[in-house]
């Protein structure tokens, strides 16, 4: 369906065609109608298929149709990079239509405090913020919501995860209980849809390829102790020259700037981001990444959603997240918007039952890769290992021991063991 057959408004559909936007997804084609209609919806959508235009085109439609003084809508993120990332895509929608947003989040100064102080007690037309830095806002006295249209709650499922339901319920209390409510959640378990039966009001449902990897990723995995990680990965790099854009996820902090570190000591150009860094930092990261004046990027999962980042060709998961869930939002970083990628994951002999129930959850069995001669052989795949429970064994593995052959490797073999992408 074309964005044009969606009746929205002409300053709305010239932005759009502006930005090259014709064709919608099947997130947006499903949504923009009801919410057009004022219905409460509830939308199960992975990253990547459009979920935000799903979302910001009608209500800004409904903007635009009946303005109003103050805020008229509030939108609720996990994070201070997708505020960021949901403004800069109202600013380019709302191009032609005048209307303004505001983006609320941690990690600023005081000069940043009292714009943002400034902008809230003006009322921009629309709020992106995170719940905690909202709050200090909410608590000054100043914000004034009473005049809000919609409240819609993006990636809720990570919300709940990082433990700010009360906080969510805290500035539910500010807002007027006559508007329309949306949420939007890339996993569907039963907190929450709990969660939704308590503010939602008759809402429709809407699911999208729930938990399962774009159509575009071509996956494959390497079994490595962890003392071969850091070579493997060199060598998987060095093996792919023709791949420009390049994300690492590893699952602690620490272990992002040692990556980098080894990375950047054997002359590649890698930046590393974590929650480590001061915003202006991130925001430095993230923009030299962009614009491909850092060819490889090392994160942490606060980039595995919400992050529009295009044209990555290749992500490697260094550990396998402990949450089946992650490892689809971390390697929907590639193959977005009908693309092709690749997406490459080391595991260790203590990470391999987590893996198992992540191949479970995309039903699909991902292909094991044989390591690269030089690195000698890695464990045998036991998906029924536990080895004393996720997180063992991440620091390095001095055991020499029980070194079998990999037995579901063969296939995919490319120059020095690398995994060569198939042509399409």
């Amino acid at each position: 369906m074309r964005f044009t057959d969606l009746n929205l408004n002409e300053e709305l559909l010239e932005a759009l065609s502006y930005m090259g936007f014709e064709e919608a997804t099947p997130i947006q084609e499903q949504a923009i109608p009801l919410i057009l209609n004022n219905r409460d919806l509830i939308a199960c959508a992975q990253t990547g298929t459009g979920k935000t235009a799903a979302f910001i085109l009608p209500v800004l439609n409904q903007i635009a149709i009946n303005r109003q003084s103050g805020t008229s809508a509030l939108v609720i993120v996990p994070t201070r990079e997708l505020a960021l990332q949901i403004d800069q895509q109202i600013q380019g929608f709302a191009y032609f239509v005048g209307i303004n947003s505001l983006s609320i989040y941690g990690g600023g100064d005081g000069i940043e405090f009292d714009q943002q102080k400034k902008a809230l007690s003006a009322g921009a037309d629309i709020v992106v913020a995170t719940p905690g830095k909202l709050i200090s806002h909410l608590n000054m006295g100043y914000v004034k919501f009473d005049h809000v249209k919609h409240l819609i709650l993006d990636e809720a499922d990570r919300m709940l995860d990082m433990g700010f339901m009360e906080d969510i319920h805290k500035i539910f209390s500010y807002l007027p209980n006559d508007r329309q409510n949306l949420m939007f959640s890339a996993t569907m378990p039963p907190k929450i849809r709990k969660f939704a039966r308590e503010f939602l009001r008759d809402p429709e449902e809407i699911s999208i390829a729930l938990s399962k990897p774009a159509e575009g990723v071509l996956q494959a995995a390497y079994l490595a102790y962890d003392q071969q990680k850091a070579e493997l990965l060199s060598i998987l790099i060095a093996d792919k020259p023709n791949y420009k854009s390049i994300l690492i996820f590893s699952s602690t902090k620490r272990k992002v700037f040692e990556i980098a570190r080894s990375l950047k000591n054997k002359g590649f150009s890698v930046d590393g981001i974590s929650s480590d860094l001061d915003q202006k930092e991130r925001e430095e990261v993230l923009s030299k990444f962009r614009a491909k004046k850092t060819r490889i990027l090392v994160a942490t999962d606060v980039l595995s959603r919400g992050i529009d980042i295009k044209d990555i060709n290749l992500v490697i998961n260094y550990d396998v997240p402990g949450n089946a869930e992650d490892y689809v939002h971390r390697i929907g970083r590639t193959a977005r918007a009908d693309t092709t990628g690749v997406a490459l994951t080391l595991i260790n002999e203590h990470d391999m039952a987590d893996f198992s129930q992540i191949e479970k959850l995309i039903e699909r069995e991902v292909m094991k890769v044989p390591l690269p001669p030089e690195l000698g052989q890695g464990p045998e795949w036991n998906p029924n290992f536990r080895g004393g429970g996720y997180g063992r064994g991440r620091g390095g593995n001095n055991s020499g021991g029980n070194r079998g052959g990999n037995r579901n490797a063969g296939k995919g073999r490319g120059p020095k063991g690398g995994f060569k992408k198939s042509k399409r």
